[in-house]
């Protein structure tokens, strides 16, 4: 099996405080990927080079405590590609690709970290050029290449996705927009990625369960007041050889849980 897990932090040294260190030693995934983790590379160096065993590899933000994002591996990649092309959200540490290629295979791992809007209309413009620019990218990359796509979408795509789903109608995470681009990159058709939801094509029916943040206000977490923000989006064929997922609430790391899937094949 391939271990695969993707976990907003919201810090790597406040997580690491937490003992998300431990818990991936337990875990013992093949990959985490890993957003917000907020560094540079001066505090990686003599602490953060690897963790459980896994060797890690960053895309660092240039605003120092800001984004970025992370992938810590047991297998060596063959490639590593660092950002997606885009000089703005590059320069923000949102994209990173492992790829592990052989003769007979082009598979790669995508830690990402989109965007959110909820800060205001600035951010949430930010958020439309980020979406619209990356779409083609997807696009193009699944032409050439498997892969699953891991990250912070900040998007919770139906009703089910988050719990109060009424009255978030006009809030970043769930405007019609966002909800509309989802569908588009899950869409197998003519107009679509034809990206596969993962969670989803093993759980289509779960709804409390699902969530992976919670807002730190209003006893959310305690009440399951959450939404489903974090993702593996796989290309189909991936996809088809997921076995089981999880969703680790045991420990509190960040606002957001880890989300874990066994996938039957071996790099």
């Amino acid at each position: 099996m391939f271990k695969l897990t993707s976990l907003n932090l919201n810090g790597l040294r406040s997580a690491a405080t937490k003992g998300v260190a431990d818990w991936v030693a337990e875990l013992a995934p093949d990959c985490i990927c890993m957003q917000e983790i907020r560094v540079q590379a001066s505090d990686i160096e003599g602490r953060f080079e690897e963790m459980a065993g896994l060797k890690g590899h960053f895309h660092f933000a240039q605003k120092k405590g800001y984004a970025g994002t992370a992938v810590y591996s047991r297998h060596a990649p063959s490639d590593v590609v660092i950002g997606w092309g885009d000089a703005e959200f590059d320069a923000e540490g949102r994209y990173l690709e492992l790829r592990f290629d052989t003769p007979t295979r082009k598979f790669s791992v995508i830690s990402c970290y989109f965007p959110s809007g909820s800060s205001g209309e600035e951010r949430q413009a930010a958020k439309f050029r980020f979406l619209a620019g990356f779409f083609p990218h997807l696009l193009a990359l699944k032409r050439e290449r498997e892969f699953v796509l891991c990250g912070d979408i900040n998007i919770a795509h139906k009703e089910a996705d988050l719990k109060n789903w009424k009255g978030n109608l006009k809030n970043s995470g769930f405007l019609p927009e966002e909800r509309a681009w989802m569908t588009r990159l899950l869409d197998a058709g003519t107009e679509g990625a034809g990206l596969v939801d993962v969670y989803r094509h093993l759980k289509p029916d779960t709804t409390d369960d699902c969530y992976t943040w919670w807002s730190n206000r209003g006893q959310a977490r305690a009440k399951n007041v959450g939404w489903r923000l974090d993702y593996h989006l796989a290309t189909p064929a991936i996809a088809q050889l997921a076995r089981s997922e999880e969703i680790y609430r045991t420990v509190r790391f960040s606002d957001h849980a880890p989300i874990t899937v066994d996938y039957d094949f071996t790099l």
